[in-house]
Parts: structure tokens; sequence; C-alpha cells
């Protein structure tokens, strides 16, 4: 198949195979004589792994590394084990993070609750003062006042 075809069967957009192709993610395919790219259904294969292995959040080296085992069926599958666990981590992480975005956006949003007066607004106000208290703890402290 041609790479549009390849594009429409995995709806992965045209750019984002070439890009895979140039990580080395995906095996570069034959070419015709008129130098078109052809492709296999092991190409649309693999480019529908690593397309689901992105909706997992995975980043470019954790799917190297899964397709290196992968290619591999011989290598012990605890690597495989290993760095599902390290990214169930990085998630946990990440899950933390948001919810403690979350807690500071709803206390912002509890600074206004809709209520504007005299042209002032809760959540503005205390924009403004958070990025005032940001430019302060970057300036160097002078201890000699």
């Amino acid at each position: 198949m041609k790479i549009g075809e390849l594009a429409a069967a995995s709806s992965t957009p045209v750019e984002t195979i070439r890009y895979y192709e140039r990580e080395q993610l995906l095996p570069a395919p034959a070419r015709t004589e008129g130098n078109f790219r052809t492709y296999e259904a092991a190409h649309l294969e693999r480019l529908l792994f690593i397309r689901h292995c992105r909706s997992l959040d995975m980043s470019l080296d954790e799917i190297r590394q899964l397709l290196r085992i992968k290619d591999d069926p011989a290598r012990d599958g605890g690597d495989a084990d290993a760095l599902i666990d390290a990214h169930i981590g990085h998630v946990t992480s990440r899950i933390a993070e948001l919810r403690t975005l979350e807690k500071a956006l709803r206390q912002l949003r509890r600074q206004c609750n809709g209520l504007h007066d005299d042209g002032h607004c809760g959540i503005l106000d205390g924009l403004a003062a958070a990025a005032q208290e940001g430019v302060a703890d970057e300036r160097p402290r002078n201890h000699l006042r």
C-alpha cells in the first residue's frame, strides 16, 4: 500500500508516519521504480502498535524500548514489565501534579465567585499577586537590610 493508504488505514497523518520512519520506529519501506514508498501489513501492525502506545502517553523512547523487546521474542519479558511499572510511576506523579493544579485553580476561582465590584476581579487580582510573589522569589535576597 502507498503512504496515503497506510495513513487512512491507521488514522495517522502522513507526516507522522514519515516522522516515525525518521525516528526509526517504523522500518523504511520498499520503494517502487518511481520512488514511491510501498508498505506491507507488518508496517500497519507496527504503526497501530505505536499509535496505541502513544494513546497511553508513552514517550518515543519507551515505545522504542518496547519495540526492541517485541522484535526479539527470546528476550525476557521482565524488561517490558519494568518499563510499564516505570511508566505507571510517571503517570501517578503526573496525576498528583494535576490534582495540585486543580486545587490551586479551585482556590483561585473561589476568590471571585462571580462577584466583580469596583472593577476588581478576585481571579485577576490573585493571579497578579501570585505572579509578583513568583518574581520576588526569583530576586536575589538582600540580607543586609
